[in-house]
């Protein structure tokens, strides 16, 4: 058989391609054979420029804690068990902690508790000495709480919003966005949206205009992030957030999440790709059946 197999996972190609093309913005750069060739010169070729695979950090300088929870217990609504069960850990400012794990061990239901999706059925969460475990979400997000949620068409974006819409989905009800009366500052939204979708390389047909369901998901998910960085949160949760993007795009995302540790805020990384875990994070702990299992130093 002859099989046409189309990715942008640059170990994938390296593993089963025999040939490989490279399309960059709908044009053909170039075919290579992948016995001549090398990671480092594919993702060149597929983002136009050399890509940096290892992280470029400084040694974490952990201060005060930010995040505090103590003994959180969330049910599953699979099974009688708990899918998060006394789960305890501490996030502090100026450091990258990061949750490992295999898929479906309790990390979804960890993130919807908190961040307000789903109530615990008992612990505590405690951000910046202020208890939250109750609060509302929105009080949860305007007290410096930003989440790069799972599951972008769900809990990311209203698909049908205008990308401009999307960006201040948070914040449109601030003095900046809004008026006296209650109306849309239309062209300060604007201003503010063109602001990110330059300084985050957001991709789209029409600009600020276009609607979220016609990006691509990598495009969507750089919206989310831009979104969620420029609030410039206390605690930033990221929720497997370079899923389904290319290594350009991935090498962005990771230099923001360590430009936000060293700004001083706290970064909680839920991530599946263990290249990602030992790249990226300060603390590694390792969940599973809805506990914390493991705590490690990459």
């Amino acid at each position: 058989k002859s099989i046409l197999f189309i990715t942008h996972k640059l170990g994938e190609i390296m593993q089963v391609a025999d040939r490989c093309t490279v399309l960059r913005k709908g044009k053909c750069i170039g075919t290579v054979d992948i016995r001549d060739t090398n990671p480092e010169k594919l993702s060149a070729m597929m983002v136009g420029r050399d890509v940096n695979f290892v992280v470029e950090k400084e040694e974490a300088k952990p201060g005060e804690v930010v995040l505090d929870i103590k003994d959180m217990v969330v049910a599953s609504k699979h099974h009688k068990n708990n899918a998060v069960n006394g789960v305890s850990l501490q996030v502090h400012r100026g450091e990258i902690v990061c949750i490992a794990g295999i898929d479906g061990n309790g990390q979804t239901e960890f993130v919807y508790g908190l961040s307000g999706l789903e109530p615990l059925k008992s612990g505590t969460i405690t951000m910046n000495g202020k208890d939250i475990t109750h609060m509302p979400i929105r009080e949860r997000l305007t007290s410096g709480m930003s989440h790069i949620p799972e599951d972008r068409h769900k809990h990311g974006l209203v698909l049908d919003y205008s990308l401009e819409d999307n960006i201040v989905l948070q914040r449109y009800f601030e003095p900046q966005f809004t008026n006296k009366l209650g109306f849309l500052k239309r062209k300060e939204i604007r201003k503010y949206a063109n602001r990110l979708i330059e300084q985050y390389d957001i991709r789209s047909g029409q600009g600020a205009i276009t609607k979220a369901r016609s990006m691509s998901g990598g495009n969507q998910q750089k919206a989310i992030i831009a979104r969620e960085i420029d609030k410039n949160p206390e605690l930033l949760i990221a929720v497997q957030p370079t899923r389904g993007l290319d290594v350009g795009a991935i090498e962005h995302v990771h230099k923001q999440l360590v430009q936000a540790r060293d700004a001083g805020k706290g970064v909680l990384l839920i991530s599946l790709e263990l290249d990602e875990v030992m790249n990226v994070s300060d603390r590694i702990l390792v969940m599973y059946e809805g506990e914390i299992v493991g705590e490690f130093d990459p």
